[in-house]
């Protein structure tokens, strides 16, 4: 039986990279959560007016992967102590959040705040965040990395260290093809 987990950590790109490569998660979607706007577009989202942040929504096998285990990547590629930015991009829309779907995963967000704080050397800003009405991103931003993002240099600056950090901590997570 599969479950689902939703995480923002900057560029939704950027995190679906990373995800996609772990065992035991069967789809990323690139998405909106968390703003006051229905069916926001992506230059809506990226105008930093609808509340809405940039994030991930993970299926994957709690047998194979635990929300634990991606909440402890989730701290360990980006950058938690950025308040409303990762690197370049700043604004509400790419702060650092998760969004728990029920009590347990509420609870083990808030376990992994309490792991990531003693592996970051700033405070960790990530919020806890309700999970409001999540939004599809456009087609085009789905499996962007698989696609066009390897011949972005943006996407090229910053997908590549997150995806070393990801196979050095992380390696016993990977899919076997990853």
């Amino acid at each position: 039986m599969s479950e689902q987990a939703i995480f923002a950590g900057g560029c939704f790109w950027c995190t679906e990279a990373v995800f996609k490569q772990l065992g035991g998660v069967s789809a990323v979607e690139s998405g909106y959560i968390g703003g006051h706007v229905d069916n926001p577009t992506y230059r809506e989202v990226c105008s930093g007016t609808t509340g809405h942040a940039e994030a991930i929504r993970v299926t994957y096998d709690p047998a194979v992967i635990s929300y634990g285990d991606l909440a402890d990547i989730f701290f360990a590629t980006h950058d938690p102590t950025q308040l409303n930015r990762q690197g370049n991009d700043v604004g509400t829309q790419y702060r650092s959040a998760m969004f728990p779907l029920d009590d347990d995963q509420q609870a083990e967000a808030e376990a992994a705040i309490d792991r990531a704080a003693k592996d970051h050397s700033g405070e960790i800003v990530t919020t806890i965040e309700e999970a409001t009405t999540w939004y599809p991103a456009e087609d085009y931003h789905q499996d962007y990395w698989d696609g066009e993002g390897q011949g972005n240099p943006y996407c090229m600056a910053v997908i590549p260290p997150k995806l070393q950090k990801l196979k050095k901590g992380f390696a016993d997570r990977l899919r076997e093809t990853a």
